[in-house]
């Protein structure tokens, strides 16, 4: 599992020019799986982004996590984050998990967030739509998480 995070003051998703998904301060999370993925490691991932420390404090230290500062997450399925490009002019994408299966962990992954910050603060794009997103990164601050 991928996990490209970008800390965001907000964010968006459009699909065939309508509003799937909208979230202000939080983490845009483009999310990829492959198919060694399962149940738990989405688990984890779920744990791990809710509980990860990059918001500033009064200080400017990064010690505030997401509930810290009320954020909420966007997730937007993301099959490319495992394009393999190191031969050839295209990717490929053998190692990236589509279809069916990716959904259902992409499904999991969604009530894994939901079940730890509410459904509220957890919107969504449109699993394998082609989709239009608009963020006002902070920092910028990008992370990309696999396990």
């Amino acid at each position: 599992m991928k996990v490209v995070l970008q800390r965001v003051t907000e964010a968006q998703v459009v699909v065939k020019n309508e509003l799937k998904g909208q979230i202000g301060v939080g983490y845009l999370i483009l999310v990829g799986f492959t198919r060694e993925d399962d149940q738990d490691v989405v688990k984890w991932m779920a744990d791990k982004i809710t509980s990860l420390r990059v918001f500033n404090d009064e200080d400017g230290k990064k010690n505030r996590s997401l509930d810290d500062v009320g954020g909420s997450v966007l997730v937007v399925s993301q099959f490319t984050l495992y394009g393999d490009t190191r031969k050839g002019r295209r990717p490929s994408f053998l190692n990236a998990l589509g279809g069916a299966e990716a959904r259902v962990l992409y499904d999991h992954f969604i009530e894994c967030l939901c079940d730890l910050l509410t459904v509220e603060r957890v919107a969504t794009g449109e699993f394998g739509a082609m989709m239009d997103v608009s963020i006002e990164n902070q920092g910028p601050f990008t992370l990309v998480l696999e396990r």
